[in-house]
């Protein structure tokens, strides 16, 4: 049911703009005012959930760890799984941010029988990091859309892409690569049960979403043809906050891409992509494993009333000999002492 739902949401929000742009003519609407619009969700919903992670308290100090901690000298202690100092923490979460590392040592586990058996499971890490790397090369190309002149690396991208010259035009390697790691990230959801059991509609629509950009986007280039110098002339001025429609029309196609690329970045500040910012924030990755070398303060730990022993007994004195439980006065006449003279 999840995916169902998932993929009706995304055949729905395909028809809007064939419906608003191809009967009701609203290029206006769909060509200025709905990227403006999810531009300033996408920008101001970012910032709220910085601004908010930055604030939150971080009462434990909680490293994910599979490693040695430093304690003795002659202990050696591993640096990236259990890192101690500050650098040691950078390196771990570029490792983290740029190659997935944690995904890349991920173990699968299976219960054979009664015996619980570990194996390899890097199909995960090769889906995620063919969808995000080929993502940003991706975003890197559009950027000739909206800059002028181009940036000469955006062209140096643009060539090393399609260096190997797939058809006429050419079909660039990520466009293919970002198509693997989808269908890769979706296969694991469908076929894995633990995976899919715990899977929600959340996890689903994102993925449909961005195969929707994807396709449509490869179709723009290869099969249905739109004008680019018309899509140059609307980016460029979108970018420059000067929008002007083309005098021409650009084509129902590229309205349906533009319409799902403002849905993910409306999306985006709300969902679980939002990881892609959150991990500089996780306390499970930000933080160096020196618990037994430094304190960490709890930031909630507020002045609490609290009763001492001797108070204790103090108060139930008569009900203590009553009971012919022993008081013991000595004791805390040291304790008090000890106290005035620290």
């Amino acid at each position: 049911m999840n995916v169902l739902f998932s993929l009706i949401i995304t055949m729905i929000l395909v028809l809007i703009p064939v419906v608003g742009v191809g009967v009701l003519g609203l290029d206006s609407l769909f060509g200025i005012v709905i990227p403006y619009l999810a531009f300033l969700i996408f920008f101001f919903g970012l910032i709220y959930r910085i601004v908010d992670w930055a604030k939150s308290p971080q009462p434990f100090k909680i490293p994910t760890t599979c490693g040695q901690q430093k304690s003795l000298p002659w202990i050696k202690h591993s640096r990236l799984e259990s890192p101690f100092t500050m650098k040691e923490v950078y390196l771990r979460m570029f490792f983290e941010v740029f190659l997935f590392r944690s995904l890349f040592r991920n173990l699968r586990a299976d219960l054979v029988g009664k015996r619980l058996i570990y194996g390899s499971a890097k199909w995960l890490w090769l889906g995620a990091i063919l969808f995000h790397l080929s993502f940003l090369i991706i975003m890197l190309r559009h950027l000739r859309f909206f800059t002028y002149p181009v940036p000469s690396f955006v062209d140096i991208i643009a060539k090393v892409d399609g260096f190997f010259q797939f058809g006429i035009p050419t079909i660039y390697h990520t466009d293919i690569f970002i198509l693997i790691g989808l269908f890769l990230l979706l296969l694991r959801r469908l076929v894995d049960s633990k995976v899919n059991y715990i899977s929600h509609a959340s996890d689903y629509f994102p993925l449909f979403l961005i195969l929707g950009i994807v396709i449509s986007g490869i179709l723009m280039r290869t099969i249905f043809k739109v004008d680019v110098r018309a899509v140059k002339e609307l980016a460029y001025g979108l970018a420059t906050f000067s929008p002007v429609l083309p005098s021409h029309k650009i084509g129902i196609l590229f309205y349906i891409h533009l319409f799902l690329v403002c849905v993910l970045a409306a999306y985006f500040p709300f969902s679980k992509l939002v990881h892609m910012v959150g991990v500089f924030f996780s306390p499970t990755r930000n933080l160096p494993n020196n618990n037994r070398a430094e304190r960490h303060i709890n930031p909630w730990d507020y002045p609490v009333k609290y009763t001492t022993y001797c108070e204790w007994q103090e108060k139930f004195r008569d009900v203590m000999e009553e009971a012919g439980i022993p008081i013991d006065d000595e004791w805390c006449k040291e304790i008090a002492e000890g106290q005035k003279q620290a």
